[in-house]
């Protein structure tokens, strides 16, 4: 199935990257189909697809065409959305990035929700003050879409539980 070949080019794409504490790259790519699928309720192939794949084009040697070839438009259009331009200065690259995440689908907002979702859970306490601020523009940035307000919910009330804590 789509979500199986994505997962499998996610894990080749990745091969080699590790998080910050180690771990393999792409088991941060898993969390997020996983949460897109179990914690946020959408179990649509292409979405699941594009949430493997989210980080390859902009973290990897793999472009647009790639995942178009392989995955399809929709998928290639869930990736892009979700994809920085890396060559900008970061004030730039992050306001271009908003725009771009903003007037692309809402498809690539949810996989967004869900990429700060598990970043969030993955952040170390005296980091988080800091990230909220990610967590705040991505929730700006769907307070109007209809079918991301379960997912924002489930998004802000992360947040509380690490706030709280």
């Amino acid at each position: 199935s789509l979500w199986q070949e994505a997962s499998a080019f996610a894990s080749n794409a990745h091969a080699r990257q590790t998080r910050n504490d180690g771990t393999p790259y792409v088991s941060h790519c898993f969390r997020v189909a996983m949460t897109v699928d179990i914690i946020f309720g959408f179990d649509n192939s292409e979405v699941l697809a594009a949430a493997l794949l989210h980080d390859t084009i902009e973290d990897c040697d793999v472009d647009y065409d790639e995942i178009l070839e392989e995955f399809g438009r929709n998928v290639a259009n869930y990736v892009a959305a979700m994809t920085k331009d890396m060559r900008l200065e970061e004030e730039e690259r992050e306001t271009k990035y908003d725009m771009q995440l903003a007037d692309g689908p809402w498809q690539g907002r949810l996989i967004k929700l869900a990429d700060v979702f598990d970043n969030l859970t993955d952040t170390l306490p005296k980091k988080r003050k800091k990230f909220m601020e990610k967590v705040d523009r991505i929730l700006f940035l769907t307070e109007n879409d209809e079918q991301l307000q379960d997912a924002r919910e489930q998004l802000r009330g992360l947040m509380h539980e690490m706030t709280s804590c």
